[in-house]
């Protein structure tokens, strides 16, 4: 092609959840713990999961159905599909060949991209490749298809409140509403065991929680140095801190981590201008000359710079939580759930111009730092206004959820944990709970060979 694309980024976006969801304040209660221990020590509100109706594929399939529905995009409009996803159900066969069936009425099978897995960051590595496809001579055109979808769950005990479940979808390409600067994008990566699947037969993960913190917080660090030192080059040199971001946005494992997160940039920028923190507040004179590798787990200096960086945290994160609280962690869509939460929580007015800086962080470990700018036009027929309006749905689905009793719950993660990978099978889920739409499993033969359907 002669021209090449402009303002790469999001063109439209979609996000589904499940219909049921436990309330995390019963939770407590059921599970024995003091009362706010999931509610305020991890602030989460409600907890979404799935049934043995639904799995990765099912979850998938009503993400990108819906988002084709929605923005009335024709399947031959798509030329690359990958997902990014951490829940395993086939060693071989990837996700997006059975989102392929799909396709088949369009007759559109040249469709590049297959599936990216690293816990929680499979997704953004699933969205920087459909962006490098978009700007690269390879590009035909067509919209780039990003799906991020997964089913959180955990063994009985501290972990299993921060399960959850959903899927994203994103259609990437020119001229978007929501452009991914790739000028200052960082990465970092290492190897670690905090968080690990090695149990093929089980979903449940290996957890090493202090481990997971220490990881997450230390691969913000480094992203965020990195990400600052190449905007500051080039922005001739200008300096980059918090104030550079009309919102910033995380990976969500909780949402207690997010707002002590935010914290830890007003930090970093404190070790690295500490003049420029100081004139605000000089009561951080204390802590100057700091080692960052020795406050992973200080409650004094965590403690004080979440109370410094509140204002900042109300203003540039706190919007982007919803989902996050609501449906708890997502893995590979968490990020993205909190960017729908953000466009979704203010106008196109208010969003115009505006600098959204992301990080996202999936065990292993791997993580990125990056950013995304929003388009200026606000006209009545503007992408940035027709993005918004395609998600106005999200807060009306959330109030129209079951809630479930814990021990109801407790009974349904059994059920899946006793008949996990199991062949023949039939799924014992009600199919009426579900949101009209979705597409559900409805069989498994001796061959492992899964049957979907979708709701009426």
């Amino acid at each position: 092609m002669s021209a090449r694309p402009s303002n790469v980024g999001i063109v439209a976006i979609e996000q589904i959840f499940p219909s049921q969801y436990v309330d995390q304040s019963e939770l407590e209660a059921f599970d024995g713990v003091s009362a706010g221990k999931y509610t305020i020590g991890l602030g989460q509100s409600k907890m979404g999961f799935c049934s043995d109706r639904e799995d990765i594929n099912s979850l998938c399939l009503t993400v990108v159905s819906k988002l084709m529905q929605r923005n009335n995009i024709s399947y031959k409009e798509i030329g690359r599909l990958e997902v990014g996803t951490e829940t395993i159900i086939d060693k071989s066969k990837s996700v997006k060949t059975v989102l392929m069936q799909l396709f088949e009425e369009s007759g559109n099978f040249d469709v590049e991209g297959v599936d990216t897995t690293n816990a929680c960051y499979g997704g953004t590595s699933a969205l920087f490749n459909a962006v490098s496809w978009v700007e690269s001579s390879a590009w035909d055109g067509r919209y780039a298809l990003v799906v991020c979808g997964d089913i959180a769950v955990y063994a009985k005990g501290n972990a299993r409140p921060t399960g959850g479940a959903g899927a994203v979808a994103m259609l990437v390409g020119a001229n978007a509403p929501l452009v991914i600067e790739t000028s200052a994008r960082a990465t970092f990566m290492k190897h670690a065991y905090d968080f690990y699947k090695p149990n093929l037969s089980s979903e449940y993960p290996v957890v090493d929680g202090k481990l997971s913190v220490k990881c997450y917080l230390s691969a913000l660090d480094n992203c965020y140095q990195l990400y600052c030192s190449k905007a500051e080059k080039h922005l001739n040199g200008n300096k980059i801190n918090l104030e550079y971001f009309d919102a910033m946005i995380f990976h969500s494992p909780y949402c207690k981590l997010v707002q002590k997160s935010l914290a830890r940039l007003m930090l970093n920028d404190f070790i690295r201008s500490p003049q420029d923190i100081l004139a605000k507040y000089p009561g951080l004179q204390k802590f100057q000359g700091l080692d960052l590798e020795n406050t992973y787990f200080d409650r004094d200096i965590e403690k004080e710079f979440m109370t410094c960086s509140k204002s900042a945290f109300e203003e540039k994160t706190l919007p982007s939580l919803l989902l996050a609280r609501e449906v708890g962690n997502m893995y590979t869509p968490s990020l993205y759930g909190c960017l729908v939460s953000l466009l979704i929580s203010k106008s196109a007015e208010q969003l115009a111009g505006k600098r959204i800086g992301l990080f996202s962080y999936g065990s292993g470990l791997a993580s990125s730092m990056y950013s995304v700018k929003v388009a200026e036009d606000i006209s009545e027929r503007s992408s940035l206004r027709h993005i918004i309006a395609n998600l106005a749905h999200i807060s009306t689905q959330l109030k129209s959820r079951t809630c479930v009793s814990p021990s109801d719950f407790s009974s349904i993660m059994e059920l899946r944990e006793k008949n996990h990978h199991k062949a023949p099978y039939t799924p014992e889920g009600p199919i009426d709970t579900l949101f009209p739409g979705t597409w559900y499993l409805e069989s498994i033969d001796e061959l492992h060979r899964r049957v979907y359907k979708k709701a009426a």
